[in-house]
């Protein structure tokens, strides 16, 4: 049946048909006929206003991220597009289906370059490059096929950030619209049967195999734990994988427990991972080598094939990665496969381990109040600060999809605002964010969008006056020369209850315990700050990158 809408309802209700509840962004004079659509169907969107573009596309990834379902956010186009670039790429670089709705110049203007209002040379051609898909919406008739088709690229394979822009004409103009059906996923790739039975004759073979998972396995965590069962193999991960297998299983370990079995490794088996923690901050940073020259044996399983020409395997396994690992258990069983008995050696590099990365305060005792206060279910989503840094290595993670960081884009700012969208995801959970005062000036203003939407987000602020690997490295590297990496800060808590939210400082982890467990329990936004001394934090960095660097200048590469 079709029923005429602008171009902005028929999007906005093609969106609902897909199941979207939850919406973010800014209105803007090309998009007005959307946020029109959102007000009149405001008992099934819940809409989010942040005071910058950028956080509502953070926000939008945080609410993906923690959720699994896509993140929907609207900014103007041109300067809003370009002011929410970050989080795009971010959105690229950690694998999250977001979908941008944005405006153009009237259909009339399309090329012309003469200068409209937010007019970009080529706004396409902008948002293809940093999106995984980007196309023009051209009439309100089309947009429910295009909402479709936007879903299928953002969900189908590799996830990632997608958009649609439409005329600022066109989705001001009415017309007869037939809504679909909703998008549906298309099927996964046929597990190669002989490729799982060359990596089975791997895994015989092998008497010391690990298990490196990323964010391509978060569905799989049953799957992985009852291969690492059968085969006594550790598993790790270095970012969005963590809590896959819980880190405290007998199983499950932390980066820095990992690297104290690499040596000994003969086999590593990557699900749905880049490898970086292994190939790029294991075995080093400089010349790139898509086929790895140096032991172990490499088995990959990526739903994403271009993954096997990047880093390419002793065996590919090009599929789903449920479905794959499952493919290899089976496999295994049929071969009458028997562990041979790590649980010892596993617990043992989990304890050396620990006392090793010990030394790294204040850092590590914050990390451990967090941890203890935190519920399991807990969210934890880190910023590029040295108590972020650790966590890396020094946080345990005991539930997927629960450790959220901005991926190897390192997008300084990333925490707060996504830190929001995973609270607005999941109202009834626990959201901590830990940032720097650097970066939380990126967003700071977003206070004021915590407050008005009541998101009970509690936010850590370890101020130490500064960006403190920038000053750091200057000391180092160069004789001392410190510019750029100094800040002087606002009193965050002054500036945070003038928001209307909640505020604390504390000086010590144990002070933090009764702060962060009341700011918790009470569901309102809340900010702490921990004023450190920059010069009694221990730098982080011999537990994330252990090859030696190479060098350009001087300048390690991190």
């Amino acid at each position: 049946m079709r029923e005429p809408m602008t171009g902005g309802e028929a999007i906005l209700q093609s969106l609902i048909r897909n199941g979207v509840d939850s919406t973010f962004g800014i209105p803007g004079i090309q998009t007005y006929p959307f946020f029109d659509a959102i007000a009149k169907h405001s008992q099934q969107i819940r809409h989010y206003t942040p005071r910058h573009e950028q956080s509502a596309a953070y926000m939008a990834t945080g609410y993906a991220k923690s959720t699994g379902k896509p993140g929907i956010y609207s900014v103007v186009p041109g300067p809003g597009i370009l002011n929410a670039g970050a989080a795009i790429a971010t959105a690229r670089a950690t694998n999250t289906p977001t979908l941008l709705i944005t405006g153009q110049v009237p259909t009339s203007y399309l090329g012309v370059g003469r200068g409209h209002l937010h007019e970009l040379q080529d706004q396409l051609v902008t948002l293809q490059g940093i999106t995984k898909w980007s196309d023009r919406v051209d009439s309100p008739a089309s947009a429910p096929l295009a909402v479709n088709e936007a879903f299928g690229h953002m969900l189908d394979g590799r996830p990632g950030p997608v958009a649609l822009e439409m005329c600022w004409d066109t989705m001001m103009s009415v017309d007869e619209v037939a809504l679909l059906p909703p998008f549906k996923a298309g099927g996964t790739p046929e597990v190669n049967v002989d490729a799982v039975t060359e990596a089975a004759a791997l895994v015989r073979a092998a008497r010391n195999p690990m298990i490196m998972v990323g964010g391509g396995a978060q569905h799989a965590g049953e799957a992985v734990l009852e291969l690492a069962t059968m085969l006594d193999a550790p598993v790790t991960a270095f970012r969005s994988g963590r809590g896959i297998v819980s880190e405290d299983h007998d199983l499950g370990v932390s980066s820095a427990a990992a690297y104290e079995l690499w040596p000994e490794t003969d086999l590593l088996i990557g699900i749905g991972s880049r490898l970086e923690l292994q190939y790029m901050r294991w075995t080093g940073m400089g010349a790139y080598e898509p086929k790895p020259s140096q032991p172990p044996h490499l088995v990959r399983i990526d739903i994403d094939p271009q993954e096997m020409d990047r880093l390419q395997p002793d065996v590919a396994i090009v599929a789903d990665a449920d479905d794959a690992t499952r493919e290899l258990i089976a496999t295994l069983v049929r071969k009458g496969f028997r562990s041979r008995g790590r649980r010892e050696r596993i617990a043992a590099a989990k304890a050396d381990a620990r006392q090793k990365i010990g030394r790294i305060q204040p850092q590590l005792a914050y990390l451990d109040v967090i941890r203890e206060v935190l519920p399991r279910d807990g969210f934890f989503i880190k910023d590029l600060c040295q108590v972020g840094y650790t966590s890396y290595f020094g946080f345990p993670v005991y539930e997927p999809l629960t450790y959220i960081t901005s991926g190897y884009q390192g997008t300084l700012g990333f925490a707060f605002p996504t830190a929001l969208g995973v609270k607005a995801g999941n109202p009834g959970r626990s959201v901590v964010a830990v940032v720097g005062d650097g970066g939380f000036m990126f967003g700071i203003q977003e206070l004021a969008t915590a407050a008005q939407e009541n998101i009970g987000l509690v936010t850590l602020v370890f101020n130490n006056g500064g960006y403190g690997n920038i000053r750091r490295d200057q000391r180092r590297l160069f004789e001392d020369r410190v510019v750029g990496a100094d800040l002087t800060a606002p009193d965050f808590v002054m500036l945070a209850a003038s928001f209307g939210v909640q505020a604390h400082r504390v000086l010590t982890p144990a002070a933090l315990r009764p702060v962060l467990c009341s700011a918790l329990a009470s569901g309102r936004p809340a900010l702490i700050e921990i004023p450190v001394e920059n010069s009694s934090e221990t730098s982080p960095w011999e537990f994330i990158v252990r090859a030696p660097q190479a060098s350009a200048g001087g300048l390690k590469i991190v």
